[in-house]
């Protein structure tokens, strides 16, 4: 795998800058995906690059759909330790799957658990050091399985991701999510999605191939800068496409005919 293939995820989101800050601060980043393309792959990538020795990034896990061990098995495959991390305060990790969000009459009194998940991320950024404030990454994993973490109160949903929202200007946080788009296919999409889809500053959609499946690719991805600013006074939008195979230790990423 060449350099370019290494780096074009990063490219495409602005990750290859050489800065001490973390590129993605203070922007909301969705990733949606579908049952032939997965877009975990993405997610597994930013833990991966966020948590890099040469960075000083915390992230905030909020997992839905998986334990800890399963991301610490892939992350392993890709060179990263989440125990280690974890111990080291700079992964923080809330299993969703063991907790019990409060049904709608505790969340309307304010105890709901959405509200005391939202305190706890709240309570670790405001616990780190100075120097780690402004490089938190708020990741959920994934956003449809919210919603039935609260026993369907899809207001309680839109309120948690509206706090989490606020986190990116007051402490220039990172909102990183994963949404299986098709789950609503068949019916509207709740407001909560919706919304998330306005604030991205940054889409990325995993897709099939236009021609069916192929052995040495796995789909398409295509990513949307919303506001590039290229001078100024001036600003754009950028997309970037390209198709994608996923291997066991990481991800080849590569131009369309680029690879016989």
């Amino acid at each position: 795998m060449n350099n370019q293939a290494l780096n074009l995820l990063d490219k495409a989101l602005g990750l290859e800058q050489q800065s001490e800050s973390w590129p993605l601060s203070g922007r909301v980043l969705l990733i949606e995906d579908c049952v032939e393309t997965s877009g975990s792959f993405v997610l597994h990538q930013l833990v991966k690059r966020a948590l890099s020795s040469n960075s000083s990034n915390v992230i905030i896990f909020i997992a839905l759909s998986n334990s800890f061990s399963h991301y610490d098995r892939i992350l392993r495959k890709l060179g990263c330790n989440l125990v280690i991390q974890r111990d080291s305060k700079r992964f923080f990790f809330f299993d969703m799957l063991m907790l019990q969000c409060s049904d709608g009459d505790e969340a309307n009194s304010g105890q709901g658990g959405l509200v005391l998940l939202y305190e706890k991320i709240r309570k670790i950024i405001c616990g780190l050091p100075k120097d780690k404030k402004n490089h938190v990454t708020v990741m959920i994993d994934d956003m449809s399985l919210i919603e039935v973490a609260a026993n369907g109160a899809s207001d309680y949903v839109l309120d948690f991701l509206h706090y989490c929202h606020t986190l990116t200007s007051e402490f220039d946080c990172s909102l990183v999510s994963l949404n299986h788009e098709d789950i609503y296919s068949s019916m509207e999409r709740p407001k909560f999605i919706l919304q998330m889809e306005y604030l991205a500053d940054i889409l990325i959609k995993t897709e099939p191939l236009a021609t069916g499946l192929a052995a040495d690719v796995h789909g398409q991805l295509t990513v949307l800068n919303k506001v590039i600013s290229d001078a100024p006074g001036n600003s754009r939008n950028k997309i970037h496409n390209f198709h994608f195979k996923v291997k066991e230790n990481g991800v080849d990423c590569f131009y369309p005919g680029s690879q016989a």
